[in-house]
């Protein structure tokens, strides 16, 4: 089998990222997820998001970013035919130095409270559930959500 690599998510990669977010269970695309929005994550957020590549293959990919105070992850996802051979915690390890780099020292996700593979998957990376935090969302009007 080919060695994964784990490369800096490129603009050219938001078609494949879709398709591959698309077809994995518990990933929530929105119209946030345009690819339009995506390359301006990337712009504002230059070098901290991955993807993961078994030769021509993406098998993985992390969108990664912060605020200047906090860190967050966003759809982090690896192939269902990839899984369980530490790609996954190579995304992580990847946005996490990254994130440290730019000074960041506490990085946040959000994950749908009935996905239970994904909190045993981000719990074994060391993330804390937070019960005593509520999320709260609104649409802003006008804006197409």
């Amino acid at each position: 089998m080919a060695e994964i690599k784990i490369l800096e998510f490129d603009p050219d990669h938001i078609d494949l990222a879709l398709a591959l977010w698309k077809s994995c269970e518990g990933i929530g695309l929105s119209a946030a997820d345009e690819p339009s929005r995506i390359r301006g994550y990337l712009s504002r957020n230059p070098g901290i998001s991955f993807t993961a590549w078994q030769g021509a293959n993406l098998v993985g990919a992390v969108l990664c970013g912060h605020d200047g105070r906090r860190g967050f992850l966003h759809h982090l996802a690896v192939h269902p035919e990839y899984r369980r051979r530490g790609i996954g915690k190579l995304l992580v390890e990847r946005c996490h130095g990254a994130l440290h780099q730019e000074g960041i020292d506490k990085v946040h996700i959000f994950v749908y409270a009935k996905n239970l593979k994904a909190l045993e998957f981000w719990k074994a990376q060391n993330y804390i559930p937070r019960d005593e935090l509520v999320l709260l969302s609104a649409n802003i009007p006008g804006i197409e959500n």
